[in-house]
């Protein structure tokens, strides 16, 4: 790591950014533990794919719904303050799992997610401008990309904790088996099965804890946390006239949304493949899991590749190039019937690895002092992930067929969508930043 990268106005901020990264790390595991329980959720409560993709709904609307309020808590305290408080609520959301497991309903465990979820938005409006502000704007966008590279070290975690610990854990019985059980055999195997489901959450609970006591005892610098006294009328005003900040909202909305599609829905699509070839559901689910860590391998390696490049290339037309290759995959995702399909998949991932630090730092190219508010647009796009997996879901619950393509395989039409808006995004900042003059800049 490069210590210039840190500096700013003679201050080294290693280690802020050290303790900073590890809530990167944190929400990358409840992220990616997420994906693969929307599957067990379907399965536990006997639920269509839409309705277990009510998790995602919940996961990503906390951010949505708290993004503003910790951005502006942030404006009146400090990034520490908001840290704080985001761990706090991701601590008591994890441990709100134990009493929605005693109720042995299912949308107590939606109302822990959003609780959680709020916390993470606390955690990622604080996070991600407080990294971006601990050096020069001209290192922003790598060093955004650096501490975004430990996010998925923590999801590859999540990743393997919810197969080794979650799917392979519970009852082997199936979808078509656990539809015909009686109500009172069907309550034995849910409670046995929650129980299995819950320990992880618990443990991130702990986890959460133990990070917020560190950070409160340590001294952090508060050369970042200059407060400005400006509404959030007039803050909004400002930024929607940057045309990098008002795009990038959108390219962040899309991107969520064919992130949480690509890595929710790999299980339902190994699923079917690897059935297709004579497995047993469940052994084809944890198959399914094992390629989703694969992808996520690839989506960390490219990650730290992928921030070495932008030493070299652009920001905007990396972010593009990469959106491009995504397209590609997605096509041979959408047409493949067979593994072939899966390895697209799991290519795609090695493409998102650099999208959002990259459409983050673009966003907030010349924001100026707005930069918290800024930031909380951001994470409030991050309702993508709510919006467009139930829209996948619904296409592969319809079990719609064109030339011989299945339900599954079309509903990655969502995320190719996705795609090619975060193509024309990377396309349209490199043409701002390099081509046009900087007064052109805000104003295309």
């Amino acid at each position: 790591m490069e210590v210039k990268i840190l500096t700013k106005n003679g201050i080294n901020f290693l280690i802020p950014f050290i303790l900073i990264t590890s809530c990167f790390a944190l929400w990358g595991f409840a992220n990616d533990m997420t994906g693969p329980i929307v599957k067990a959720f379907s399965k536990i409560f006997r639920m269509s794919v839409t309705e277990g993709a009510l998790v995602q709904v919940a996961f990503y609307l906390g951010y949505f719904a708290m993004a503003f309020p910790a951005a502006m808590f942030i404006q009146r305290y400090s990034f520490k303050a908001g840290v704080l408080v985001g761990l706090s609520l991701f601590a008591i959301g994890s441990f709100m799992f134990f009493p929605a497991k005693m109720t042995g309903m299912y949308y107590p465990f939606l109302l822990a997610y959003f609780i959680l979820t709020c916390g993470l938005s606390f955690l990622e409006t604080s996070c991600n401008p407080y990294i971006y502000c601990m050096g020069s704007e001209d290192t922003a966008t790598q060093r955004l990309n650096l501490a975004q590279a430990f996010n998925p070290i923590g999801a590859l975690m999540g990743m393997y904790i919810a197969m080794e610990f979650v799917q392979i854990k519970m009852s082997p019985m199936t979808t078509e088996q656990r539809a015909i059980l009686p109500d009172t055999q069907f309550n034995i195997l849910k409670d046995n099965d929650l129980s299995v489901l819950i320990g992880p959450y618990l443990g991130l609970g702990a986890a959460c804890i133990f990070l917020l006591v560190l950070i409160r005892l340590t001294k952090m610098p508060k050369a970042t946390d200059t407060r400005v006294n400006k509404s959030i009328v007039r803050a909004f005003k400002e930024l929607l006239h940057i045309a990098n900040y008002r795009e990038g909202i959108i390219a962040q909305f899309f991107y969520v949304g064919a992130q949480v599609s690509c890595w929710t829905f790999i299980i339902q699509y190994g699923t079917r493949v690897f059935m297709e070839e004579g497995m047993d559901e469940k052994s084809a689910e944890i198959l399914s899991q094992k390629y989703n860590i694969i992808a996520m391998v690839f989506f960390t390696v490219s990650r730290f590749i992928c921030t070495w490049f932008l030493k070299y290339i652009p920001a905007g037309r990396l972010l593009s190039i990469l959106a491009i290759s995504a397209i590609g995959l997605t096509i041979g995702a959408i047409l493949f019937p067979d593994r072939n399909g899966i390895y697209c998949l799991v290519g795609i991932s090695a493409c998102m690895s650099l999208m959002f630090p990259t459409i983050y730092g673009i966003a907030l190219r010349h924001v100026g002092d707005n930069v918290k508010f800024a930031g909380a647009g951001l994470i409030m796009a991050i309702l993508g992930g709510s919006v467009f997996p139930p829209l996948q879901a619904l296409i592969i619950d319809s079990g719609i067929t064109i030339m011989d393509i299945s339900a599954t395989n079309l509903s990655f039409t969502i995320p190719l969508i996705c795609f090619i808006v975060i193509a024309i995004y990377g396309h349209r900042a490199y043409i701002r930043h390099y081509i046009l003059s900087p007064d052109a800049e805000d104003h295309v």
